[in-house]
């Protein structure tokens, strides 16, 4: 392997704590997730879909299979579309995650012209794969070609200086402080061009 691989860094990042097969929708459960989260009672909730309160706490405690008309007035009275029904919650979208690397704690990609230490690894179902890099390329011939990926890309430079090299751009110089925002699915690679490696940081989107 001769140069930084991003695609298998996002594999990587994509496949840690994956869970496997979508779980049955419970249909009651969903019915009482979304009049919860309305704060409506089970009163309120059979007012609003023009169903008795016992069709509804029947529906809501699988007692229950509701026809295609009491699934219509409970998607109305809910507010949503009849396939949202069935449409189960985003359980990864908790609110207040974290996750905190030490320094050095990182895990270890070496390449022939990147080391990469990726960020935040214990972290599933990212949104983006933040990782460290220390540039050992000094020239473009230590690539095979240009390094492109799908999505975003935002580079900081930590220590030393590089040259970033693009596909459409002029090739730029830059030191520690200055970063660039690009399109990943542009050709680009990145040398050191201080007299010891170079360090940055790298954020990729992953969607």
């Amino acid at each position: 392997m001769t140069q930084r691989d991003p695609k298998s860094l996002i594999r990587i990042a994509r496949s840690t704590g994956q869970e496997g097969g979508a779980e049955p929708l419970d249909l009651g459960a969903r019915v009482r997730d979304l009049r919860k989260a309305k704060s409506w009672t089970l009163e309120q909730a059979a007012s609003h879909a023009g169903l008795a309160r016992s069709t509804l706490s029947k529906i809501e405690n699988g007692q229950m299979s509701p026809t295609y008309d009491a699934l219509k007035k409970l998607a109305i009275g809910l507010e949503i579309s009849v396939p949202q029904l069935f449409t189960p919650p985003q359980r990864d979208q908790v609110n207040g995650r974290m996750a905190v690397t030490k320094s050095g704690d990182g895990t270890a990609q070496a390449t022939t012209t990147y080391e990469h230490e990726l960020l935040a690894d214990t972290l599933s179902k990212k949104q983006m794969l933040p990782y460290r890099a220390r540039v050992r390329a000094r020239t473009m011939d230590e690539f095979d070609g240009w390094v492109r990926h799908d999505g975003e890309e935002f580079l900081f430079v930590l220590t030393g200086m590089i040259r970033l090299y693009t596909e459409f751009y002029e090739p730029v110089e830059m030191r520690r402080g200055d970063s660039a925002y690009y399109d990943a699915a542009m050709g680009h690679n990145v040398v050191s061009i201080s007299d010891e490696d170079a360090t940055i940081l790298w954020v990729t989107s992953l969607s």
